[in-house]
């Protein structure tokens, strides 16, 4: 029996995890417990025993990134209660919402945030968000939805983001040619979140409040918008300075600048609009906090089996490559079916992409033409994205559903529809540029 369970095939025992995960979410309404017990199944189900799991536990929360990771999540959090605390958040809202409808700003703040490349931004834009909705008209999944999905709408193209940079490389396309050509998700995806998502909000009448002509004044002056976004703006500023003018910085962590410019953002924002101790002691020792570095911590643990080898010695991701050719798959569709696979299981961009493209670039020869390798990169890079984005792994959606206190299973169940638009977009995409290139 032991025998059967161990050799069951990597792909079944992947999914099983994250199933493991979405069903102790529904029945204990606790996130780390969940992942934890995810966690668990997938580690002593590839066959490791308990000397080995905790050694690439302990390997994985004690590494370089890890711990700048979690020093990131901290800081995001603080930023965010911060600016909340500051009265910034409400007058970003406030300034908006007096130009855009409600419904509009519930997009158009997390797509700003999603500008930044810091993981658990959900979390950042979470409460702007529902500060859109003050009478709470609003059902908390679908806002936690609309959270989640505008949070990752540039992720297809936006060289800030690791995993795009990442793309890039091994594609060896150049970074204008990747931006062009990827661009047209960024649309779709925004077209099938505003079908299935944005169109079921339902305000009131006074939700039509915005500016009726080029002088309206409505309620007291607020500050202008860039200035309520400048603490948004100084990290991106220093994250890209230091990237291109220290990249020994990423090379030691791929956090460490991204940290440094929200730091930076933090004490920017205690100049402009000081906060007290008291304020501060309630936002550094707060339980939610404490909760969400915990829950990202396993989540590492969890990606840290999925990226590693198995007892064998052989890499996860690589037996599930060779199971999938195994099954007679042809190789277009294992250039789907991989990327999306590996996105599922690690819940991040530059996981997906490390696992799957060196992989999939094999499939279309060392010297692929112009036309096939955007055709390629297109196709597998919005599977893999999409993957990412279904994945009950994927930080962001573990944040936001745990700001609006939403279930899991119940949140990706409502992402599946654009989500649908956007593989199909992709897949139409690569078919065109292979033959208008």
């Amino acid at each position: 029996m032991v025998e059967i369970l161990l050799n069951t095939p990597v792909l079944v025992k992947i999914i099983i995890s994250l199933l493991v995960i979405i069903l102790a979410n529904k029945l204990l309404s606790n996130q780390v417990f969940s992942v934890l017990a995810g966690t668990i199944v997938l580690a002593l189900w590839a066959g490791h025993n308990l000397d080995t799991a905790y050694t690439i536990a302990a390997a994985r929360f004690t590494s370089i990134d890890n711990i700048f990771l979690l020093i990131v999540i901290v800081v995001i959090i603080s930023l965010s209660s911060q600016m909340r605390e500051s009265g910034i958040m409400d007058d970003l809202v406030t300034n908006l919402t007096r130009r855009f409808s409600r419904t509009t700003s519930m997009a158009l703040l997390p797509a700003v945030i999603g500008l930044l490349p810091m993981p658990g931004g959900a979390m950042f834009s979470a409460p702007l968000v529902d500060r859109c909705d003050p009478e709470t008209e609003i059902n908390p999944l679908l806002k936690s939805r609309i959270n989640y999905w505008f949070r990752h709408i540039w992720e297809y193209w936006w060289p800030l983001y690791p995993g795009v940079l990442l793309a890039i490389d091994i594609s060896g396309l150049q970074v204008s040619q990747f931006m062009i050509f990827l661009f047209p998700l960024t649309i779709f995806s925004v077209a099938g979140a505003w079908f299935f998502l944005l169109r079921k909000t339902e305000f009131s009448l006074k939700e039509t409040d915005h500016f009726k002509d080029a002088g309206a004044v409505i309620g007291p002056p607020v500050p202008g918008f860039i200035f309520l976004i400048s603490p948004i703006l100084l990290i991106i500023i220093i994250y890209a300075v230091l990237n291109t003018i220290f990249p020994a910085l990423s090379a030691f962590s791929k956090y460490l600048p991204i940290m440094i410019g929200i730091i930076s953002s933090v004490i920017y924002l205690q100049v402009i609009r000081p906060l007290g101790p008291a304020v501060w002691k309630k936002i550094l020792f707060s339980r939610k906090l404490i909760s969400l570095v915990l829950l990202v911590a396993i989540i590492r643990i969890y990606g840290a089996y999925v990226e590693g080898r198995l007892p064998d010695g052989t890499l996860l991701m690589e037996s599930l490559r060779a199971e999938l050719s195994a099954a007679g798959i042809s190789p277009y569709i294992l250039i789907m079916l991989l990327p999306f696979f590996c996105g599922i299981s690690t819940g991040i961009a530059i996981g997906t992409v490390g696992a799957a493209f060196p992989i999939v670039m094999s499939l279309i020869g060392p010297e692929p033409g112009f036309p096939l390798l955007v055709s390629t990169t297109a196709l597998a890079y919005s599977f893999g994205h999409v993957g990412q984005l279904l994945s009950p792994v994927h930080v962001c959606l573990l944040v936001s559903n745990e700001y609006f206190n939403v279930g899991l299973g119940k949140s990706i169940a409502g992402l599946i529809k654009p989500s649908l638009i956007v593989l199909a977009s992709g897949f139409l995409l690569s078919r065109l540029y292979l033959f208008i290139l």
